[in-house]
């Protein structure tokens, strides 16, 4: 099983926010999650990221998507 680090929408209509998670890699946007390692606020510019997990999902080999690791570069985790 492929897992992949990954936003997660939620929130509600025009106010997204989004939570950084750990997800099989064939699961729907919404789907079924392993873990959640964050939350990312767009609109307030807000970024929470649990580093010790995110550090312990990487070393498991999970992969992150682009969005995600970019976040993840600017909160200076990778």
């Amino acid at each position: 099983m492929a897992v992949r680090i990954r936003l997660t929408r939620f929130g509600r209509t025009h106010h997204p926010i989004y939570r950084i998670v750990v997800m099989d890699a064939k699961s729907p946007r919404e789907g079924k999650y392993i873990d959640i390692l964050g939350t990312y606020d767009p609109i307030n510019k807000r970024l929470e990221i649990k580093e010790d997990k995110v550090k312990e999902w990487l070393s498991k080999g999970a992969e992150v998507t682009d969005r995600a690791k970019s976040l993840l570069k600017s909160a200076k985790i990778l």
